[in-house]
């Protein structure tokens, strides 16, 4: 890259992503961590991908576990977001933040007060740069409170939806039969 990196950052910040946090199991232990490289890979069959740095100390236990959750965040669950990024908090990580959790149907920690959480079965992981890509198959869908406003980030900062407007999009319809 002839650019600094710090541009190529820069330039990432400014895609708006929303916050998950990524749960699995150590034995029968929770780990966590946020994320916010999250995404849709196909509807048919359903698969998501998530990438994660190889540094992160839930590789081992995600990778020995095969299967992941997501819990995507409300804009109320920031604190969530903070702990499992590694913030200097007390609970904090390593006492899965004191998050109040539920086992889904694959026994995956799912957070309580998400707006939406998916359970997933590992198919591939993908190298690429210092990062691993998951890309896992959709198993269980939990909609938790599909009304609730999402932890957003956006340059490196929590941002908040101000007004509350919506415009239908344009293009391809989402329905094969439309």
């Amino acid at each position: 890259m002839t650019q600094p990196l710090a541009d190529f950052r820069t330039a990432m910040g400014q895609f708006a992503t929303g916050v998950t946090v990524v749960t699995t199991l150590d034995g029968d232990k929770p780990q966590g961590i946020t994320v916010n490289a999250l995404a849709s890979v196909s509807l048919e069959p359903p698969l998501v991908m998530i990438a994660l740095d190889r540094r992160r100390s839930i590789i081992p236990a995600l990778e020995a576990c095969g299967r992941y959750a997501v819990s995507i965040l409300s804009e109320e669950q920031q604190w969530l977001s903070d702990c499992f990024a590694g913030a200097n908090v007390t609970p904090g990580r390593e006492a899965f933040c004191g998050a109040g959790w539920d086992p889904g149907k694959l026994g995956m920690p799912l957070l309580r007060g998400a707006i939406a959480s998916i359970e997933c079965t590992v198919l591939n992981r993908v190298e690429a740069g210092d990062h691993f890509l998951y890309v896992g198959r959709v198993d269980h869908v939990v909609l938790q409170d599909e009304t609730a406003p999402p932890l957003l980030y956006h340059r490196r900062r929590y941002l908040r939806i101000e007004r509350a407007t919506t415009t239908s999009v344009a293009g391809k319809p989402e329905s094969p039969a439309d």
